[in-house]
């Protein structure tokens, strides 16, 4: 399977071995994937090196896919738990597990909880900051930025029309051309994040 496009004629690119040994582990770092592979973390994707073979994937194609697992893997967030009914007074739960509720996973373990991790999701929407397009062509940020919004609100709760996960994942943006935008993959790399968290809402 060609996960990127091939250099021509008898130029070397990447080993596809390598590359698609790493991005084995990164999709299931960001659970996209087999669980058995070793995760990865940011700094592991950027200190990557591979080896030169001849008819190779094409560099750049890999190098821009890489900056966008970049940003997955730097602004992945725990999915959520479903809302729990708190226990009332005087009610125990069930046998102690010598765990913490939450510990290990970071995962909200009631309604209160589950209201304060979409809100750190509101606000991770908010501070999102996104790479200058390449080759002087990036999505329109207005437009993004106005979809962002959207975003925010409908994860805190704060609008009659929410945006859905299926709207997040099918959104479109204008491209423009020797004027400022977003990086392509920056955005629709993170907007995949935000799909999943919707899903949970």
């Amino acid at each position: 399977m060609n996960r990127f496009p091939r250099v021509m004629g008898m130029r070397s690119g990447y080993d596809p071995a390598d590359v698609d040994t790493l991005v084995g582990r990164i999709e299931a770092t960001l659970g996209r994937g087999g669980r058995d592979l070793a995760p990865v973390t940011a700094d592991d994707v950027r200190a990557a090196t591979f080896r030169a073979r001849r008819g190779g994937y094409n560099e750049t194609a890999v190098d821009f896919a890489l900056e966008a697992f970049v940003v997955a893997l730097e602004t992945r967030a725990p999915v959520p738990a479903r809302a729990s009914r708190a226990t009332p007074r005087g009610e125990t739960r069930g046998e102690p597990t010598g765990e913490t509720p939450g510990e290990t996973t970071g995962e909200p373990t009631g309604e209160m909880l589950r209201q304060e991790w979409f809100e750190t999701q509101a606000a991770r929407a908010e501070r999102v900051a996104f790479r200058a397009g390449r080759m002087g062509a990036g999505y329109d940020e207005d437009a993004v930025d106005a979809f962002l919004d959207r975003v925010v609100a409908t994860l805190r709760g704060t609008t009659a029309l929410p945006v859905t996960a299926g709207e997040v994942r099918a959104a479109k943006f204008d491209t423009v051309v020797f004027r400022a935008g977003y990086l392509i993959a920056d955005v629709d790399t993170f907007l995949a994040g935000i799909a999943d968290i919707l899903d949970h809402r």
